[in-house]
């Protein structure tokens, strides 16, 4: 149990600050995964499910057509619909990719640079991370890293597991160097600290509620209007209680692609943009202030 922090910053976190005076900062995460996700075209033993419908779908060793075309729209027309709305509000994005994807539609990264959009490392491919060896995590690792510089032409310096982290991951991420944070972690509304092994490692906290993943999920959203809610409300308290925070929204190419729901994307990011306070930020450029400003030494001492 002692490998488990349940104290946090505790009831009264210290006053932190964000630049420019903003009280709170929101990342906007598109997530891209097509492509990569399990096929037996990949000679997996599995085909991914859509997610939308009930599974199993048609598995091995036939293909799942229909899924596949689920995912290729996220590809061909989702993530440019999504673009296109982060471009015409001029807003810095991360796009947290699947290495393969990002192979496999070359447009994507060269919009990425384009518009200085961040990366996060998100697996070589969309497969669970849990059931692989060290070794194997190890070389998939690897892997995405090689693709990235190869296709985007820099490295990631922040990494989500795909879905959930194994239990090595942290290390090899430390092991591999070069990362500054991860966002395997949903435990605060602040960055915060994590040991590995005897040191301390950033921890870019991620969301499962502010996630269209809730399309999917019973009791989640039935409506584009319930994950509008739930933006939009979330934001507004952040704001309200005064302390300094950050809120991360995620967002699926095939999902929130999708025009209703992409709608709902555009109008948080008009009501975020009207709301006195608010911020948005790149995740990397929110890993580096907090390293900057507020390295391990001064987190455990505002942590008394």
């Amino acid at each position: 149990m002692r490998e488990r922090d349940l104290v946090g910053y505790g009831p009264n976190p210290p006053a932190f600050a964000w630049p420019d005076g903003a009280k709170v900062v929101v990342n906007m995460v598109l997530v891209y995964e097509e492509g990569s996700e399990s096929s037996v075209i990949w000679g997996d033993n599995r085909n991914e499910g859509w997610g939308e419908y009930p599974d199993p779908g048609v598995q091995p060793p036939q293909r799942d057509r229909g899924t596949e075309a689920h995912y290729e729209y996220g590809s061909r027309a989702g993530v440019w619909r999504l673009a296109r709305i982060f471009d015409a509000a001029r807003i810095p994005v991360t796009v947290s990719a699947a290495a393969v994807a990002l192979e496999l539609n070359p447009a994507v990264p060269a919009w990425m640079r384009e518009h200085g959009h961040d990366l996060m490392g998100h697996g070589w491919r969309w497969i669970p991370l849990w059931g692989m060896t060290r070794d194997e995590e190890r070389e998939h690792l690897h892997r995405a890293i090689e693709t990235y510089e190869r296709v985007l032409g820099q490295r990631p310096l922040g990494w989500n597991c795909p879905s959930w982290p194994s239990e090595a991951t942290r290390e090899l991420l430390v092991e591999e160097g070069g990362f500054i944070y991860d966002s395997d972690g949903c435990a605060d509304d602040i960055p915060y600290y994590a040991r590995c092994g005897s040191e301390p490692f950033l921890v870019v906290p991620y969301s499962k509620t502010y996630n269209d993943s809730r399309f999917l999920m019973s009791p989640g959203f039935s409506s584009p209007r319930d994950f509008l809610d739930t933006l939009t409300t979330g934001l507004d308290e952040l704001v309200h209680e005064g302390r300094a925070a950050m809120m991360t929204v995620a967002m699926h190419a095939r999902w929130s692609g999708q025009a209703a729901r992409a709608a709902v994307v555009r109008a948080f990011i008009e009501h975020a943009r009207s709301t006195p306070g608010v911020a948005f930020m790149r995740r990397v450029d929110i890993a580096r202030w907090w390293l900057e400003q507020y390295p391990p030494e001064l987190a455990d001492h505002a942590r008394g």
